[in-house]
């Protein structure tokens, strides 16, 4: 089917390809220059011998006539500066201008744009997530980028009869000193289309000492931002196709309960609904009734007027408390083994003091801006998918499933997304196969439109995918000079893939099972406790549990031993110099061993850290409050070390940093809540997200490095929420036990 070109995620340059032809097609049809490389292992270069192109396994730049340069964007562009990211890896290597190039969302393809992090480890999957973007760009498209240039260069050199080392290169513009001649790299792509491609020993990549872009403030703007603003920026909700029905679908109020009887007549009497659909449901998705209208609007008014009477599943989980207490009771047993070194000593030594504490941590929900959505057309035996795509490779397979497709009948548009946190990227494709579960039942009533499913907020809040709510059964004990003696920590949660009770899922306990301070008997055991809600990671994962649990109450030793929580950790972690790094240039930048100026008609401030590794990557956080008489507290500032390794944005990483804290302080005040089988929270009003006004001021600092960036998605969020209970718990003595704190705290 045609796909229009306004239906395409794009920088605003010219030029701008549709997927409604192959992307060969298109770029034979141009006369452009494609260059594709196929790293096998880590940097290898081979042609695709049965390619009328030369070579195609992975395509991530081309060069038009014009000397425009296309970036191939294999990862969505979330909000989180990924394109731009792309774009300085590109830029840098190619030597061109900003203003010379524009990034395209790829199609979804894993033989071509397969995720390489997730690849190495066994993960073969086109997908964003884990803050892998710059992590497996960092190869693939400096590569890329650098022998598109050194072809454009040979063709340089066979014109001009020359040698190629003697060209160089600047915005984009190949000169010969020698002869002054000079032409840009559009005038040569016709020669480069007939070049060999490079082997991998010809290709060389910039030292960081070169570097005019990575690394560089301001050296490239966010290229996703001026569609955003100028309003010509396309999501799901933007697309429009000719005969298309949008369908609001109503689930069931309560866990886990089916569709009995239907009253539709009152939403089939409403103008512009065309039908009522019954949507069965499975493991997967709640199932529900959908009405499909011409717009949103009529279908939410066609939603609002059925009348349904839902059968209740008897054995749903009931209550968060009833959860929280079933979970306390497994926290209080032996669990299975996830790490253990030395012994637990049954008694405290003498002179000695100890911790014992439960944390209950809730269920969290994602809450992106833009609810979840998706366009689907099923035409004969093929179909195509607009998205905001996280999650290409299964979401790809969910729908073929689904629709009893073949896997290469079905094609998928990536549009931007307004923001996911994780939520896009769901193992269990939830919200896509639901949108062909809509199609399927649709067309077997001979309703062959394209249809587009519109979740409302409440919808996406009660979808029931959740960070998963855990108890974390804890014990410390500390000798009577104040040394960390032992630590014996139970995690209770559900597994994110739903692994049976008796096997350790990594992903839940990550932060816990690597914990890097030295602790001579350390013991860490995992619950499963198999409810039947459904788990989803979010952004930072485990760690958004376990940071909180293992950063307050590494403090909390440290104040019963009478030290300083910053040296306390430096103590714990000798072994661990990166982490020592980024540690001390907190503490330098915070401030640390000075005092805090005092609070205005005596409130209380004061100072708490915390520092996590996560994704590869090291955060610590100093976080000032201030704490008034009635209990309620204010974060005023968050400084914040980072080693990431190379800096590719220095602009972008603060903003993701930022961007992480903000997320993070919305927890002390979230949480998704079960009252008679029912989530209680259902929008902002009752779920609420940090507002501007509440926004710290943030300061960020990175390590110098030039080591593999790493990622810097998520590892801005753990230390946040330990960091604020460490300074509240200094003023105020007590740790709390339990999330969200809420607008105030314990006195």
């Amino acid at each position: 089917m045609s796909i229009k070109k306004d239906h395409l995620m794009e920088t605003p340059a010219e030029g701008a390809a549709s997927f409604s032809v192959s992307r060969r097609q298109f770029l034979a049809g141009l006369g452009a220059l494609t260059l594709a490389v196929s790293f096998k292992g880590p940097v290898a270069l081979a042609a695709e011998q049965d390619s009328p192109l030369g070579f195609v396994p992975n395509a991530f730049i081309r060069v038009g006539k014009d000397g425009l340069v296309t970036v191939i964007s294999s990862y969505l562009e979330m909000g989180q500066g990924t394109f731009t990211g792309i774009a300085t890896l590109a830029a840098e290597e190619l030597d061109i201008r900003p203003d010379q190039l524009k990034v395209e969302a790829a199609p979804a393809d894993v033989k071509d744009y397969a995720n390489p992090v997730l690849a190495a480890i066994g993960f073969v999957v086109q997908g964003t997530g884990g803050s892998t973007a710059m992590r497996g760009a960092w190869d693939t498209m400096r590569k890329a980028a650098a022998s598109a240039r050194l072809m454009l260069l040979q063709a340089a050199a066979k014109t001009w009869k020359v040698d190629v080392a003697s060209l160089s290169v600047k915005d984009g513009v190949i000169s010969h000193a020698g002869s002054g001649k000079s032409a840009g790299y559009g005038d040569f792509v016709a020669l480069a289309s007939t070049l060999p491609l490079p082997d991998e020993a010809s290709v060389k990549l910039k030292d960081s000492a070169a570097f005019t872009k990575i690394g560089k403030r301001d050296s490239m703007a966010r290229v996703d931002i001026p569609a955003k603003v100028n309003g010509s920026a396309i999501y799901t909700q933007d697309i429009k196709v000719p005969g298309m029905l949008v369908a609001v679908i109503a689930h069931p109020p309560t866990l886990f309960a089916k569709v009995g009887k239907v009253d539709a007549s009152k939403a089939k009497a409403i103008a512009g609904v065309e039908a009522v659909l019954e949507i069965p449901g499975d493991d997967i998705i709640q199932g529900g009734v959908a009405v499909l209208a011409k717009n949103t609007w009529i279908a939410k008014q066609g939603r609002d007027a059925l009348e349904i009477t839902w059968v209740e599943d008897t054995k749903a989980p009931v209550s968060s408390e009833a959860l929280f207490s079933d979970f306390k009771k497994l926290g209080a047993t032996t669990g299975t083994k996830v790490v253990e070194r030395g012994t637990q000593p049954d008694a405290v030594p003498a002179g000695g003091r100890e911790i014992a504490a439960v944390f209950e941590l809730p269920y969290l929900a994602h809450a992106p801006m833009e609810p979840m959505n998706v366009l689907i057309h099923k035409d004969g035996d093929s179909c195509h998918v607009w998205n905001g795509e996280q999650w290409h490779t299964a979401d790809r397979a969910a729908v073929a499933k689904e629709l009893g497709l073949a896997l290469d009948k079905v094609s998928i548009t990536q549009l931007y997304a307004g923001g996911s946190f994780g939520r896009r990227a769901n193992p269990r494709c939830d919200y896509v196969i639901e949108g062909a579960r809509i199609v399927k039942v649709a067309q077997q009533q001979n309703i062959m439109a394209p249809i587009k499913l519109v979740w409302m907020r409440e919808d996406d809040m009660r979808a029931l995918q959740y960070r998963p709510m855990t108890v974390h059964d804890t014990r410390l004990v500390l000798d009577k000079d104040g040394n960390l003696v032992s630590w014996r920590w139970r995690v209770v949660g559900d597994s994110f893939f739903g692994l049976p009770t008796t096997k350790v899922d990594d992903n839940l306990v990550e932060g816990a099972n690597d914990l890097p301070y030295a602790v001579p008997n350390l013991l860490v055991e995992q619950h499963i406790p198999g409810t039947k809600l459904p788990v989803q990671w979010m952004r930072s994962v485990g760690h958004t549990h376990t940071g909180v649990v293992g950063e307050t109450l590494i403090d909390e030793a440290a104040r019963k031993a009478g030290k300083d929580p910053y040296q306390f950790r430096r103590a714990l972690l000798k072994e661990h110099p990166k982490m020592l790094a980024v540690l001390d240039l907190v503490a330098q930048k915070s401030g640390w061993d000075k005092p805090l100026a005092s609070g205005i008609n005596g409130d209380r401030r004061s100072r708490g850290i915390a520092i996590r590794e996560s994704f590869n990557t090291i955060v610590a956080q100093v976080a000032e409050v201030t704490l008034k008489a009635d209990g309620s507290y204010s974060v005023d500032k968050v400084y914040c070390a980072v080693d990431c390794g190379q800096v590719i944005n220095p602009g972008i990483l603060e903003s993701q940093v930022e961007g992480g804290i903000g997320f993070a302080l919305s927890f002390l005040r979230q949480e998704i809540t079960l009252d008679k089988g029912r989530i209680v929270q259902g929008n902002f009003n009752t779920y609420p997200v940090l507002r501007i006004n509440a926004m710290p001021a943030v300061e960020v600092y990175a390590v110098p490095s030039t080591e593999h960036p790493t990622g810097i998605g998520e590892p801005g969020v753990p230390p946040l929420v330990p960091a604020v209970i460490n300074a509240l718990a200094s003023l105020t003595g007590k740790y709390p036990r339990k999330l969200p704190l809420g607008n105030e705290v314990d006195l």
